[in-house]
């Protein structure tokens, strides 16, 4: 416990003495965001975020699991989307060429041993194994969380606190099988929580797809390496619900085009916190009511753990009934605004 709590706090500590200099590198290479019809920020902001969230981390993980095979595997995997999201910090890039570089990031996880081997059977004992399926199992799940997080960046501090509930719960669900993935989820912890003192409205950095994006490959390969070692009828259901709200989102927002007959890859004005502003929530609001979703989420995940079967299926059940009411009820799920119904009062925040 003490170790953990000191890499915490060597991440934390180092988060918060990189970020302001990161800040002035932003601006300096001209890796700023500018304010457009889409984004609620009314400023234009730095970011580059990612560069002080993975710096804080790496540091102080490297000399803590020294030369762990799955941990190199990772951090290497956390270079290639970092510098894809530094890339697109700085001059957007395509899609394509995202897509291709999270594959790239997926496969070295892969190859240094983090998949998706079985998937725990809630109907029997024995686990289903995956045989060769395991690697575009293990493809999607990465490539789709880390796609994930990034749709949920658009408040000051959302993704990042989203990102450091689910970090904090994967550690708690780890601690008793791998303690050495608690530690690590930790210390992401400590480093993105001094991000966040530059990150919470009112924001002075964004972290940009260099902060999303990494942050959601590194949370998708935590939840495999933190679960695979778990025997539990849910294990299955527990990093869906850890990542809880950025995947909601994506899946409704996918819903919410085809409804709509829009492409799927189309951004918009309709996501849960675009909704939750729509409702008269303040900006800051909005993100703590976010929170309190997520941590629900992951608080039933670590939960999961104690019940018996029936016990969690009805738990799952309940939320599954409440999320879709939930849904409908906010609108995330059914037509999109038009253009009037799409400017909500915003000023000077940001994402």
């Amino acid at each position: 416990m003490l170790e953990l709590v000191k890499y915490a706090a060597i991440a934390l500590l180092l988060s918060l003495i990189i970020t302001p200099g990161v800040i002035k590198l932003a601006f300096k290479v001209g890796a700023i965001d500018k304010p457009n019809s889409r984004k609620v920020h009314a400023r234009v902001m730095p970011r580059l975020g990612g560069l002080a969230i993975f710096a804080a981390f790496a540091l102080p993980a490297m000399l803590a699991l020294d030369f762990n095979r799955q941990f190199i595997g990772l951090l290497l995997g956390g270079v290639v989307i970092l510098v894809l999201g530094v890339m697109d910090d700085l001059k957007d890039i395509s899609p394509k060429v995202k897509l291709a570089g999270q594959l790239v990031a997926a496969l070295i996880l892969i190859g240094f041993g983090t998949k998706v081997e079985n998937l725990t059977n809630p109907f029997g004992s024995d686990p289903i194994h995956l045989g060769w399926l395991s690697i575009p199992v293990t493809v999607f799940w990465i490539v789709g969380v880390t796609n994930a997080v990034n749709l949920v960046d658009g408040l000051d501090g959302l993704a990042a606190g989203i990102a450091a509930i689910a970090a904090a719960t994967l550690g708690l669900v780890a601690m008793e099988n791998d303690p050495a993935i608690t530690l690590v989820a930790f210390t992401l912890v400590g480093a993105i929580l001094g991000f966040m003192r530059y990150n919470f409205n009112p924001a002075r950095i964004f972290m940009g797809d260099s902060g999303s994006l990494f942050l959601g490959y590194t949370l998708a390969g935590l939840a495999i390496m933190g679960l695979a070692k778990s025997a539990t009828v849910f294990s299955l259901f527990i990093p869906v619900l850890v990542l809880g709200v950025p995947i909601l989102d994506t899946l409704f927002a996918i819903i919410r085009r085809i409804v709509n007959d829009q492409p799927i890859f189309q951004a918009d004005k309709a996501h849960l916190h675009h909704c939750l502003l729509a409702s008269g929530l303040s900006h800051r609001q909005t993100v703590l009511v976010i929170y309190l979703i997520h941590g629900a989420l992951s608080g039933v995940a670590v939960l999961l753990n104690e019940l018996t079967t029936t016990q969690g299926m009805l738990i799952l059940l309940g939320i599954s009934v409440v999320t879709l009411i939930g849904a409908n009820r906010l609108g995330v799920m059914g037509r999109l605004p038009q253009p009037q119904e799409a400017n909500t009062k915003s000023t000077t925040i940001g994402g």
